[in-house]
């Protein structure tokens, strides 16, 4: 069983995220990179993402759930409420899938980051 990798599309591509998951030890990509243009269009990168093994984070919530309809053996996608988070949480919630998901359980899923959201704990 593998670890997942993660692609941010261009909604998602904050280089802070990109570089503390690294630092954390995740496969992280972003748009844009070498294989991905700044411009690249949803399906583009849900297509890209796929051949590459890579789930893709996104805030793009009902452009990827048509696309996922459209193209079911896509390589995961995870969806957020941009408003709900802040890039510490967003960090933490994405670290917690990273770390607690494996890539097998992905291929044509696709789930909520809120799964993975690190409460703080009961005072």
């Amino acid at each position: 069983m593998s670890k997942p990798r993660l692609h941010l599309d261009a909604d998602v591509s904050y280089r802070a995220l990109q570089r503390v998951l690294l630092e954390r030890g995740h496969d992280v990509t972003r748009t844009p990179c070498e294989w991905m243009p700044l411009d690249a269009g949803d399906e583009q990168q849900l297509l890209q993402a796929t051949v590459r093994g890579r789930c893709i984070l996104t805030f793009n919530i009902g452009d990827f759930m048509r696309l996922a309809q459209s193209h079911p053996a896509h390589a995961g996608i995870v969806l957020a409420h941009q408003p709900d988070w802040n890039l510490p949480a967003l960090i933490a919630a994405v670290d917690a899938l990273l770390t607690r998901t494996r890539a097998e359980e992905w291929r044509g899923c696709v789930r909520w980051l809120n799964e993975w959201r690190v409460r703080p704990e009961a005072r």
